[in-house]
């Protein structure tokens, strides 16, 4: 059946506040902006419950439970089976490198694990540092002119002594969905596990691990509408095997707590309910009456048409200039584009480019983005890198056609 939800927009600016501050936000894919139920969550938690959970007194009984239902949340949020397999973190960042640090006991000298190039480092460095170890890395490519991750490309550089794969469901500068459920099942025909780095996906698609048979998954909030901060999904028996991180007496079996040295941040950790409450509100805005899960994916239908028609419109005009190349699929033909769009313009500093667009407020990108192995891959280090416009379901084809005129205006005039 066609998807044909469509979202409120003006419910969804209501819900932003920084989206009266005069900028358009095209940079999304460093950082959205935060909901005001994100907003209100945090602030409750500071108010009313900021204290040590564990304790036997009523307050430090609401800031466990809040944690609690941050974790259930969560759960609905990436369908895990339960709340147990949501560990918090400060960023995406951390909770890979630390994972890492859990499973280095699982491996032994001559092991095996394979990265792509097309990975943000945040899902490279980790995995790259357990070389100490006598781990050995492979480096699985996407093709050199499309930037896109093969299925033929996993299998080549997969063998018998591959222990796990590290991918990236969306690359932030390709900006193309990955088919992980045929990585992932691959992967674990040939005895592997695999970790989706989902950070460029989430803000875009519902979620559903268990569909994608992720063993662990991993994404940051604060482009996903929340505040600085991350989580990850793993696997709740893959999980009972990790090492602990945190102190000597947190045994293998205290999950997830184990893996939170420190604990999280609650108040981070708690507005995700505000995540879902808003992803909920649009759901049933959409016309879903059925469970919260039910509203969730509704919502990301009505995002991913919205989304879809800010995509469709960047491109139309990227596609129609002379002097512009984009990165990756330059159409959307196959619903497999997200908003996040890397271009470079003939003989234009990505830098400068960036600069002129400043002026009108609107906020884009150059450079590597931190996908440097990437870059460097597909030839696209000098002149600054690339210009990336990210774009999320708030904004709106006034917005696009605001850029494209400052593209035309700005960049067809010689005296910058």
């Amino acid at each position: 059946m066609a998807n044909t939800r469509t979202l409120d927009m003006d419910y969804v600016h209501s819900q932003f506040p920084a989206l009266s501050n005069g900028w358009t936000f095209f940079d999304n894919a460093g950082g959205s902006q935060i909901l005001t139920k994100a907003l209100d969550r945090i602030n409750s938690f500071l108010i009313n419950r900021n204290v040590q959970i564990g304790g036997s007194y009523e307050v430090s009984k609401l800031a466990a439970e809040a944690l609690l239902d941050a974790r259930k949340s969560a759960a609905q949020l990436v369908n895990a089976s339960r709340p147990e397999e949501i560990i918090f973190g400060a960023s995406t960042t951390v909770l890979v490198q630390n994972l890492a640090r859990a499973m280095r006991s699982q491996f032994a000298a001559g092991d095996e694990i394979v990265v792509t190039i097309s990975d943000h480092e945040s899902n490279i460095g980790p995995w790259v540092a357990l070389e100490e170890f006598g781990v050995k890395i492979r480096f699985w490519e996407p093709d050199a002119k499309t930037g896109r991750l093969h299925l033929d490309g996993l299998k080549a550089v997969m063998t018998d002594k591959t222990k796990l794969v590290c991918v990236t469901h969306v690359s932030n500068i390709v900006g193309e969905i990955n088919p992980v459920r045929q990585f992932a099942d691959y992967a674990h025909a040939n005895g592997a596990k695999i970790c989706i780095d989902a950070v460029a996906y989430a803000p875009h698609r519902a979620i559903d691990v268990q569909a994608f048979d992720a063993d662990y998954y991993v994404f940051s909030l604060y482009k996903t509408y929340g505040p600085h901060g991350a989580m990850m999904y793993g696997k709740y028996d893959l999980l009972l095997e990790l090492d602990t991180l945190y102190h000597y007496f947190y045994g293998k079996d205290k999950v997830p707590g184990k893996l939170e040295p420190g604990n999280p941040s609650y108040e981070m950790a708690y507005s995700v309910c505000g995540i879902v409450d808003y992803l909920c509100e649009l759901g049933e805005r959409a016309g879903e009456t059925g469970s919260v899960r039910d509203k969730i994916v509704a919502a990301y239908e009505a995002i991913t048409n919205q989304e879809n028609a800010l995509t469709d419109r960047l491109l139309s005009y990227l596609r129609g200039r002379n002097d512009c190349v984009v990165i990756g699929q330059a159409d959307n033909r196959d619903g497999t584009r997200i908003p996040t769009i890397s271009f470079r313009f003939d003989n234009r500093n990505a830098e400068e480019v960036c600069k002129i667009i400043d002026r009108e407020k609107i906020a884009i990108r150059f450079g590597d983005f931190h996908s440097r192995r990437l870059v460097e891959f597909l030839g696209l280090s000098d002149n600054g890198g690339a210009v990336r416009v990210s774009m999320v379901h708030y904004n709106t084809i006034e917005q696009v056609d605001r850029l494209t005129a400052a593209f035309d205006r700005l960049l067809d005039t010689t005296d910058q």
